[in-house]
């Protein structure tokens, strides 16, 4: 399941840098257009253009605030003081300008790339472009474009997934929460460190009340135990604490009690 380093051909693309040049009026209208021409369905989309400058790139979007406003924290930005009552246009320099391009993604289509698709020969949820895996509990194998992203506030890569999910608790998107998960169980071939990596990055960014990605690390952990436990990174990781690897050792206590339950129901006996 896990792999020393990734595929050059595998990298997402990197963000181009937003020249002054790009907010010119000819332009900014060409980017609006583009939006109007492929509205969700069953909107007519006749709200305004508001205009984001995203990341420390500074990044151009745009959305159309009826579109914007499915979204608790972007309809309160909007109503708020950081909106520019002329220009409509929010700044929000610490944001990721991958992970934003896919949250409008999902806010308009309903999905972001790499799309899930169900297979039907097959009955089970795959990834759109999905790479044939040699893992046989994993036989969708995961998207064609990169499983990781940079993040600058960590300095490294982070599985993509889990910052979607993250920005989407952040955003109030309960459904993007749950299509988050759901794509991140389909990927393999992660390194070791980047999962605990990303693990890290979901416990800094959800809450403590919010477990379910928190829960999908522990169990893919204990699940993969053996691979972690030769790890070095996963040494020095849990010399160094944390409330991740408090929860990992309670979760690999009830685990092991549900074996010897299981035990003891057949045989009784005690540990």
């Amino acid at each position: 399941m896990f792999k020393r380093s990734f595929r050059s051909n595998d990298r997402v693309e990197k963000a181009v840098k937003l020249k002054k040049s790009s907010r010119d009026p000819a332009k900014l209208s060409k980017l609006q257009k583009s939006f109007d021409q492929s509205p969700p369905v069953g909107s007519t989309l006749t709200s305004r253009i508001v205009t984001f400058t995203v990341g420390r790139e500074e990044r151009l979007f745009a959305a159309h605030e009826d579109v914007l406003s499915l979204s608790p924290f972007f309809s309160a930005l909007c109503r708020g003081q950081f909106l520019e009552a002329q220009s409509k246009r929010i700044d929000l320099p610490d944001e990721e300008p991958e992970i934003f391009s896919c949250v409008l993604e999902y806010l308009y289509k309903g999905d972001y790339y790499p799309r899930l698709v169900h297979n039907k020969r097959r009955s089970s949820w795959e990834l759109e472009d999905a790479e044939k895996s040699p893992n046989p509990e994993n036989p969708g194998g995961r998207g064609s474009v990169e499983a990781t992203t940079y993040i600058s506030s960590v300095g490294d890569h982070v599985l993509k997934d889990t910052v979607i999910y993250c920005a989407a608790e952040k955003y109030g998107l309960e459904e993007l929460k749950r299509l988050a998960l759901k794509k991140q169980g389909l990927q393999s071939g992660i390194e070791v460190s980047t999962i605990l990596r990303s693990a890290r990055y979901a416990y800094d960014n959800t809450p403590d009340s919010d477990s379910r990605l928190r829960a999908h690390y522990l169990a893919l952990i204990i699940r993969c135990r053996k691979t972690f436990k030769r790890s070095g990174t996963m040494q020095t990781e849990m010399e160094s604490g944390g409330k991740l690897f408090f929860d990992l050792f309670v979760a690999l206590c009830n685990h092991v009690d549900d074996i010897v339950d299981i035990g003891n129901a057949r045989s009784p006996k005690t540990i």
